[in-house]
């Protein structure tokens, strides 16, 4: 989609759909609404009133015009009420507007934030622009490679312009452009995850993933390497490979670089990526195992925030590490009571199988923290109990850092991705104590993440270290604003945030 900045009067363009955004505050008497309305001969006031439409959030009303408009069809879009609201709210918003115009087949759309008060000076900031822009990028994706005909959903659009009244200004107007391309940059990058998640696990397989690594490092200008099972049996990662074993597939680590001259910091970023988890030997049910090949949702994050961090040439060293595996049973499956060797030396007795995506982040961070970073972060579709605590939308963090832990969720709740944080009480790591091994990889049911994040804090040391568990929000199961049903490409948006506040801000 190409996205464009407009200071023309939006109810004189041409357009498939144009999207009026607004919060409840707005005034009933807004020149924009108001001149639409003389246009419609007061009918776009009385389907306000007979839709019972208020502005709340999500609350949506589309009209089509009748040619008394320039644009065909006229789409009001609440915000809710201003007051409680976030720059983040404009990406569901502006992905509902995206969607309309997709299911009407429009091919040319354009959005205009009202202001609340009708102040000429009251503009759109430069944080919902992105937002905004965002969210028409991600609402207008779709995955349908694999479908064929009639069921193939129409086009999306093709072309959306932003319309405000100071994009005559040159220096505004370049300030925007900006901020636009920083948008596409990120909707790229959730784009390319959402795909990756999206495949078939008989698809991406541990070797696709790497052959993805790679294509996206010639691409992007990254350093690329990848071990297969025998270079990782000689570094030692008994946990990963033990994962592995009871796959026809083979394992593949993925190390992608960007190493920019000079760097403000060097980050490591450590994807889980499980490309399909039956449980091993603790084997799930049918429907437990129904969605996981969304189980490398960690993976794809990581690595697809590369790319979008190599592109801008951000002065940050980032390195993305994916451990890719099957959880798989068969003869040669790991087993209930095993003892495991860790690259790091530690020694794990298994008690349950269907735990195996913390055995791979712990070698996974082993071999991140050699690289000597400032701060180490792993996303993982870690734990059902995570779900539980706290819903499909919100990812649960974990760290060792309190200064690092606040950085984080600001990056998040800017990027306008829900996460909240829970603590590593230190009396629940004495669920993992083991008689015969230094530690087992589960404990008890009750405090299942937190006992999770205890686990991979064991291998972190004193390196400031986050962990997100992704489990719920990986995966969507509904359509929610710009948020389509499968992979969503959750924490890309926040790890791109992150990355760019510590190469020195949003600019």
């Amino acid at each position: 989609m190409e996205i464009s900045f407009s200071a023309a009067d939006p109810l004189l363009q041409p357009l498939s759909l144009l999207a009026l955004v607004f919060h409840q505050e707005a005034t009933a008497d807004d020149p924009t609404l108001a001149a639409a309305d003389r246009a419609l001969d007061g009918s776009l006031r009385r389907a306000i009133l007979e839709e019972r439409f208020r502005g709340r959030a999500g609350q949506t009303l589309l009209v089509h015009t009748q040619g008394r408009l320039a644009a065909e069809r006229l789409m009001l879009i609440g915000l809710g009420k201003r007051s409680s609201s976030q720059p983040a709210d404009m990406r569901p918003a502006a992905g509902r507007a995206a969607r309309a115009a997709a299911s009407v087949g429009a091919s040319k759309g354009g959005l205009v934030l009202l202001p609340v008060a009708a102040d000429p000076e009251d503009e759109p900031s430069f944080s919902d622009i992105q937002a905004l822009a965002e969210g028409a990028l991600l609402g207008a994706y779709r995955f349908d490679k694999y479908l064929s005909g009639d069921n193939r959903p129409p086009e999306p659009l093709a072309a959306l312009l932003i319309f405000s009244r100071t994009a005559a200004n040159n220096k505004y107007c370049a300030a925007a452009a900006r901020t636009l391309a920083r948008a596409q940059e990120t909707a790229r990058a959730v784009a390319m995850a959402r795909d990756l998640v999206n495949e078939p696990a008989a698809v991406m397989t541990p070797t696709r993933m790497a052959e993805t690594a790679r294509e996206l490092a010639h691409a992007a200008g990254l350093e690329f390497t990848v071990l297969g099972p025998t270079e990782c049996r000689e570094r030692g990662m008994g946990l990963f490979l033990a994962v592995s074993q009871g796959s026809d597939e083979e394992p593949r680590f993925i190390h992608l670089a960007w190493k920019p001259a000079a760097p403000r910091k060097r980050i490591v970023l450590v994807g889980k990526g499980v490309t399909f988890d039956s449980g091993g030997l603790s084997l799930k049910t049918n429907d437990g195992m129904l969605d996981m090949k969304v189980d490398m949702a960690g993976a794809a994050a990581v690595l697809s925030a590369i790319g979008a961090v190599a592109r801008e040439k951000l002065p940050v060293e980032v390195h993305a590490l994916a451990a890719c595996t099957e959880n798989m049973p068969s003869g040669r499956s790991y087993k209930l009571g095993d003892v495991l060797r860790s690259m790091a030396g530690k020694t794990v007795e298994i008690n349950n199988t269907d735990a195996e995506g913390r055995l791979t982040l712990a070698d996974a961070l082993t071999y991140g923290l050699a690289l000597k970073p400032d701060i180490v972060i792993d996303f993982a579709t870690l734990t059902g109990a995570c779900v539980v605590a706290l819903g499909q939308h919100t990812a649960g963090v974990m760290s060792n850092n309190e200064a690092l832990s606040v950085a984080w969720l600001n990056a998040a709740r800017a990027a306008g991705e829900e996460m909240w944080p829970l603590p590593l009480p230190g009396r629940l790591s004495e669920q993992l104590k083991s008689e015969i091994a230094d530690m087992k990889n589960t404990g008890e049911r009750w405090g299942g993440a937190l006992t999770a994040g205890h686990f991979l804090k064991e291998f972190v040391g004193e390196t400031p270290w986050v962990h997100v568990d992704i489990a719920g929000p990986a995966s969507a199961d509904k359509e929610f604003g710009h948020i389509g049903k499968g992979g969503t490409g959750f924490a890309v948006a926040s790890i791109l945030r992150f990355i760019r506040d510590a190469a020195g801000g949003e600019r």
